[in-house]
């Protein structure tokens, strides 16, 4: 069976193009073109290491529902450049970048896109939502975020201890040298990658397609950098009082055995928040809950969906 062309083709209907950031640096983006009479704007962020091609069969569906769609790489990762010593290692000297970014992309897009306007992120790209969300910096009339990084593994370990660690580690040497070897985690090298992202085999194998079409958006590890300052920025949201302010709905979307983000640390985060909802996911379901087969995918795509109807109805 060939693959679905929406996830192996960018639609001819798409732009492709850079954002410059106040500092001057691009920022690669997608969007879909604004209709008529939209539903609405709808921006989605990739997870740690994404690029956008990864995310088209979603990006398409929601184009296809009447949103005008945007999506951007992170700064330092796909083609957004890099900010560690080599091109596969995703380093960052303090998530504050990102939420910087996100900040002044939001300010000009929104300004130039029809409401109600949505922010749709995936882990990592979840983390820096809420956080800019959190910090008021970014307001969305609502945020959805699936498997979203609130906590890193090994979970049953506090993060202000993972921190301590990962702070001394940081410190001897090169914080922009790699944690570990190879793909995503290091407990498991020597497993297949895609145990820890989707059942669903031709979906991982269409991150591979665009891995052989486009080299450079390619990324490996993690920087001892990296975790050090994604444990930095966990606790800035475990900050009592942060996300009980949080006053814009929001719906989280997460599976208990996710291998790459902490379930007990967005199952806390989920209850402290007053307009969260939670779908939750079982073994039937990885990390990237919209790359998932079917039955798992139309349930979480069911589940945004009508969420977003009830949250930002169609206008009559």
């Amino acid at each position: 069976m060939l693959p679905d062309p929406n996830r192996r083709a960018i639609p001819a209907a798409a732009v492709e193009s850079s954002w410059l950031a106040p500092d001057g640096h691009p920022v690669r983006r997608i969007d879909w073109p604004v209709a008529q009479h939209a539903r609405g704007s709808l921006l989605f962020l990739p997870g740690r290491g994404d690029a956008y091609e990864k995310w088209l069969e979603i990006l398409a569906y929601w184009a296809g529902e009447g949103w005008a769609v945007t999506s951007i790489d992170w700064r330092g990762q796909a083609l957004s450049g890099r900010l560690g010593r080599d091109v596969m290692t995703g380093h960052v000297t303090d998530f504050a970048v990102w939420v910087s970014d996100l900040a002044a992309f939001w300010q000009e897009w929104s300004a130039q896109r029809p409401g109600p306007r949505v922010l749709v992120a995936h882990s990592m790209g979840g983390h820096i939502a809420l956080r800019a969300v959190a910090v008021d910096v970014v307001m969305p009339d609502a945020l959805v975020m699936t498997a979203p990084m609130l906590g890193l593994h090994p979970s049953w370990i506090a993060s202000r201890v993972l921190h301590a660690a990962a702070r001394l580690i940081a410190a001897i040497g090169d914080r922009r040298r790699p944690a570990w070897k190879g793909g995503e985690k290091p407990e498991l090298i020597g497993q297949a990658r895609s145990l820890l992202l989707t059942h669903d085999a031709e979906r991982y194998a269409d991150e591979q397609y665009w891995r052989a079409e486009r080299p450079g958006i390619a990324m490996g590890p993690a920087s001892w950098g990296w975790i050090e300052r994604a444990l930095a920025s966990i606790r800035v949201l475990e900050q009592p009082g942060l996300l009980e302010a949080v006053a814009v709905p929001t719906l989280m979307l997460a599976t208990r055995y996710d291998g790459l983000v902490s379930w007990p640390a967005i199952r806390r985060a989920a209850a402290r928040m007053p307009k969260n909802e939670l779908i939750t996911f079982g073994r039937e379901c990885r990390h990237e809950i919209l790359r998932e087969v079917d039955p798992v995918r139309d349930r979480a795509v069911g589940a945004i969906d009508g969420f977003l109807n009830r949250v930002v109805p169609v206008r009559g």
